[in-house]
């Protein structure tokens, strides 16, 4: 009997023909997404209308009849006449030209906002060396202490000739980065202490302290909390012994923080088969080992997504902290629109502020999606 050898040669060309043109490409996910039914045309068509029309508005409100300066006075008022005359057909951005260092840096001495300013990029490169995965290593804690101690240095002052300014006076958006940061960074190792706690079997009272202090916290607003931390922390301090209040608050931010963020990790513990803890057992390892090594690393990138949920919603909740006069981004932009000219224009102040909030968790949003993608990669099937 003789033997077939298929070749390469011998495959019909027509087996590697390309789909049809109307199958692939982006004129197919249209129809396949928004035109397949004659109710989706519709619908499409209708949203398209309404979207496109909002967006002229827009366009035409923000940018094409805005204002951008105004004139001031000898005595440096600003004439805000011409945006009045346009205020239902323009924007007014000229009221963030003169209030925007009111709104970023607050109080901060004038002469002086060079140091917040630079402490917000500061914030930024960190934030940017430490989502960069070849810093990854035992140097970036290192990194992170030389960069926070810089951050107080220079708005606290009082060193290398820098002029000493009480954080009474400290504000804006360097406020809302010194707590979200702060509060994140502690609260999440305090988390997973607290989440592995409360798993415990052979620690019942520490389980029972983790379970008490977790359920306590969730169980109030953020706002009794902080003014449970203005009010109650000097009372536990000795006598002469005073906490400033952004101290207060960072302790606030990073207890609460902390109580939500080690549910998200028990869930990310709980959701790992039971072989993985077997395996570990097997090969000897001590607890610590266990899980530092082989436990946490697979929870954690489970959890990736209401982790990053999580700090996001602490970011935008460092707001709160009003309740204990502290004046952080949104606060400093109210403030703001307390001058008599501008009370008028506050749609123009929270469009700016909400780009900025926006910028932020964005970010965040973004980077935790390609770091899921990336560590997911090798189980993909």
């Amino acid at each position: 009997m003789s033997e077939t050898v298929v070749t390469a040669s011998s495959i019909p060309a027509g087996g590697n023909k390309a789909p049809p043109a109307g199958m692939v490409g982006p004129w197919a996910w249209l129809k396949a997404n928004l035109f397949n039914s004659w109710l989706s045309t519709a619908t499409t068509l209708l949203l398209g209308y309404l979207i496109l029309r909002a967006a002229v508005g827009f366009i035409d409100w923000a940018f094409i009849h805005a204002i951008w300066t105004v004139p001031y006075s000898a005595k440096g008022v600003p004439d805000t006449s011409s945006c009045q005359n346009a205020k239902e057909v323009g924007a007014c951005w000229a009221v963030i030209g003169d209030k925007y260092r009111l709104i970023l840096f607050g109080r901060y001495p004038y002469e002086e906002q060079w140091r917040p300013a630079l402490c917000v990029v500061l914030f930024i490169g960190l934030y940017i060396v430490s989502a960069m995965r070849r810093f990854w290593r035992k140097e970036l804690a290192l990194i992170w202490i030389v960069t926070l101690s810089a951050i107080f240095i220079l708005m606290g002052g009082g060193l290398f000739g820098l002029k000493e300014v009480q954080n009474d006076y400290w504000g804006g958006l360097p406020i809302t980065l010194i707590l979200a940061t702060f509060g994140i960074a502690c609260a999440f190792p305090l988390s997973i202490l607290v989440a592995l706690g409360r798993r415990s079997t052979k620690l019942p009272a520490v389980k029972l302290l983790c379970v008490l202090y977790v359920e306590l916290i969730r169980g109030v607003p953020l706002i009794s909390v902080l003014f449970m931390a203005s009010v109650m922390f000097p009372l536990f301090m000795p006598a002469g012994v005073n906490i400033d209040k952004l101290l207060r608050a960072q302790i606030a931010v990073i207890l609460f923080a902390a109580a939500y963020l080690a549910e998200v990790v028990r869930g990310g513990l709980q959701s790992l088969p039971k072989g993985q803890y077997e395996a570990a057992d097997a090969l000897g390892l001590s607890y610590w080992h266990k899980t530092g090594l082989i436990i946490l690393p697979q929870a954690l990138k489970l959890v990736i997504p209401p982790l990053v949920n999580t700090f996001i919603g602490f970011f935008k909740d460092t707001s709160l902290v009003l309740i204990i006069g502290l004046f952080d981004l949104l606060t400093m932009g109210k403030v703001a629109l307390s001058d008599p000219p501008w009370q008028s224009f506050s749609t123009e102040v929270y469009i700016a502020l909400a780009i900025i909030y926006i910028g932020f968790c964005f970010a965040m949003s973004n980077y935790s999606r390609g770091l899921e993608r990336e560590l997911g990669r090798g189980e993909r099937r």
